[in-house]
């Protein structure tokens, strides 16, 4: 008797990759994707951060397989048991020095994931190619990471107490992008069978403070009075409740070499903005860091982030583009229930939630509801999700 012919849900191209790769995880559906960068001349197939992402998804789980071709533009992948790392153990898992993403671009999927691990996601994140800054390519910094996107896990019952991100040693982007050095380790204790239903489709609310965090790492510790005070002068008029902490640390050391010779890797400054409003559960974040190849002053970054964290709060809804798709995410796997929440209408148009909607179709959840916010004289949408009552089968807990 032949073995039952596996059903692939196929894709194109590289975009979405670790969103496809965690629906596919959760859901327990088999993926083929193909037209991975085919076109390209010089890097086609998957890049060094996608094939840092296949071994982490490798390394947390139990049982999946990946097969990808000689020229990585064609790849398929069976998902296996979410497992995590063990109440004790830490996973260590090494970028390469080529890696251009930031570490939250690991850290977003990781955390979709560790609600539903079997146990304890313990990882650190080590090598040449940790950047714990903000990027070019869009990443955030793991600072906003860890006040604007971590603390909307308690909406949905999963425990933001018991969620830790350590920042161990910090670090930029090095030249073209790549490389930084850093390390950070997240440790994630806590697991739930089904997240809870949401309803955040009230009033965002108004303002009430601001925090925030300045980082300078291998250069003067004075761009963070520098970037601080620039900011200040743009967001004082609108909020009194202004706090930004000034970080400060020095360059990583080149791995393997001497720390008092060779060229030290991971040098840049960055701010981070987080505005938390009187609505709970309603965070606005921006992020700005000086390019690789400097020629940005202080001051003009921190009226730049500013000016980014104003027009993000102009979109408006409940939920900033940043986090979406965290929490339209985690709506879908929730118990089937429709939950509600309010989005601006620039943020419901652009193309990564656009792109989610589609995939999460395609992984068999439910259509969205979208209506209009009739109470007030904004341009909110509200947005409809039922659950589709994934859930955790690795571990039976309430």
């Amino acid at each position: 008797m032949s073995a039952p012919k596996i059903e692939f849900l196929r894709f194109t191209g590289h975009k979405s990759f670790t969103q496809r790769l965690v629906l596919s995880t959760l859901t327990g559906r088999p993926v083929h994707i193909s037209k991975i960068r085919s076109s390209s001349p010089t890097n086609p197939g998957l890049a060094p951060h996608e094939v840092s992402f296949l071994r982490l998804l490798e390394a947390v789980t139990n049982g999946c397989s990946m097969q990808i071709s000689y020229t990585g533009t064609t790849m398929t992948y069976q998902p296996g048991l979410i497992t995590g790392a063990g109440d004790g153990d830490v996973i260590d898992h090494q970028l390469p020095a080529n890696c251009t993403r930031g570490v939250s671009y690991f850290l977003l999927p990781l955390c979709m994931l560790a609600p539903f691990s079997k146990a304890h996601m313990n990882v650190r994140f080590t090598g040449p190619g940790v950047i714990t800054s903000a990027t070019d390519t869009g990443d955030l910094s793991v600072d906003s990471f860890r006040t604007a996107i971590l603390p909307l896990y308690d909406l949905f019952g999963i425990q933001a107490a018991r969620i830790e991100l350590r920042v161990l040693q910090r670090s930029c982007a090095g030249p073209r992008g790549m490389g930084g050095a850093g390390v950070v380790e997240l440790r994630f204790a806590s697991q739930v069978r089904l997240p809870k239903t949401l309803h955040l489709h009230r009033n965002p609310g108004r303002i009430k403070r601001i925090r925030g965090v300045a980082y300078a790492t291998g250069v003067s510790a004075s761009n963070n009075a520098r970037m601080i005070h620039s900011a200040r002068e743009v967001l004082n008029p609108f909020v009194s409740d202004i706090h930004v902490a000034a970080q400060y640390d020095q360059a990583p050391a080149p791995a393997g070499g001497d720390k008092k010779g060779g060229k030290r890797l991971g040098i840049g400054f960055g701010l981070s903005l987080v505005a938390e409003s009187s609505a709970i559960g309603v965070l606005y974040a921006a992020d700005v860091v000086a390019p690789p190849e400097g020629g940005v002053i202080p001051e003009d970054l921190g009226k730049r982030c500013a000016y980014q964290l104003l027009e993000t709060i102009e979109k408006g809804g409940c939920v900033s583009s940043a986090a979406a798709n965290t929490i339209l995410t985690l709506m879908a796997m929730g118990s089937e229930d429709v939950g509600r929440v309010r989005l601006g209408r620039d943020v419901v148009g652009t193309e990564q939630v656009i792109a989610l909607a589609r995939d999460l179709k395609t992984f068999g959840a439910s259509s969205w509801g979208l209506r209009d916010v009739d109470e007030d004289h904004t341009n909110d949408i509200i947005v409809s999700v039922k659950g589709t009552g994934v859930g955790n089968v690795g571990r039976k807990v309430a």
